[in-house]
């Protein structure tokens, strides 16, 4: 059995600014697998993915990360176009991959299971509620509120919430997705909410402002532990959730768990690309702030 298993599709991205056009592997599993390849556990990857891709899951295995490769017509294909100041992106989804099914994952074991859609087709509910009987499920839920019509990227509200947040132990959004998801703008107030639905840990991320996790009625506050230099956001949340949910399945309290995610986040906006750091430099960044 392993501690934690994450679930979702490694996607293509293609990244075009006013200087430059790059390609690279992107999602919420590879910065996930990423950031949590070098703590102690025992972790496995579960992704769809075209041929055409395989290199990236042979980079992933270089790393010494288990992973499990289900077949897919198609790799989801990401294209984001970014004015010259890099305030404004336009985002199309040019290639969809295969949704994963029940009998794809029946013989998958773990303590956790991290799910990490892209796309609001990606997971049936039914699939959650499968998980769920088999272990607790940790569900970041951007995914969800994404819909693709004629290439572009609509934001929706999760019709299927309250009925599929009943099964999720561990749930991580931002500010702006806690808001979609329940209405509200305040934070404690949504996250309550959120629990009411019967959501066990509410992790609520806010940039620059740090988190806060709500479970049991009691509100945990984690600072932000700022960088040196902020470099590159993108899969800074995977990697907080990397971080929580490591030091979570180790059995450290969730105040403590926050902040060394946080930490976690603090340390991989320094550079671009996927967390590359260790649980030594992680609590050794925390002694310094």
């Amino acid at each position: 059995m392993y501690d934690i298993c994450c679930i979702g599709h490694i996607t293509l991205d293609k990244v075009i600014t006013s200087h430059s056009e790059k390609y690279m592997a992107g999602g919420t599993s590879f910065y996930f697998s990423n950031a949590i390849s070098q703590m102690d556990l025992n972790y496995a990857l579960v992704t769809a993915i075209a041929e055409s891709e395989m290199h990236y899951v042979e980079d992933l295995r270089l790393k010494d990360i288990e992973v499990e490769v289900l077949p897919s017509k198609h790799t989801v294909y990401f294209e984001n176009i970014y004015s010259a100041d890099q305030d404004h992106r336009t985002q199309r989804v040019l290639q969809q991959a295969d949704p994963f099914t029940i009998a794809q994952l029946k013989d998958v074991e773990a303590k956790i299971f991290h799910l990490g859609p892209l796309l609001a087709g990606d997971m049936p509910v039914a699939l959650i509620k499968n998980l769920s009987q088999r272990g607790q499920v940790s569900l970041d839920a951007q995914g969800y509120l994404r819909e693709v019509k004629d290439l572009q990227v609509h934001p929706i509200d999760w019709a299927e919430k309250q009925e599929a947040l009943a099964y999720i132990h561990t749930l991580k959004v931002n500010d702006h997705e806690m808001e979609v998801l329940t209405g509200v703008k305040d934070i404690r107030e949504g996250a309550r909410i959120l629990a009411n639905w019967g959501v066990k840990e509410v992790a609520i991320t806010l940039g620059s402002k740090g988190s806060v996790i709500y479970a049991d009625g009691v509100f945990y506050t984690i600072p932000v532990y700022k960088p040196t230099a902020v470099v590159d956001a993108t899969g800074c949340g995977d990697t907080y959730m990397a971080g929580y949910l490591y030091q979570r399945v180790k059995g450290t309290d969730i105040q403590n768990a926050g902040e060394f995610a946080s930490a976690m986040a603090g340390l991989k906006i320094q550079s671009s690309g996927p967390f590359v750091g260790d649980e030594a430099g992680i609590l050794s960044f925390l002694k310094k702030v």
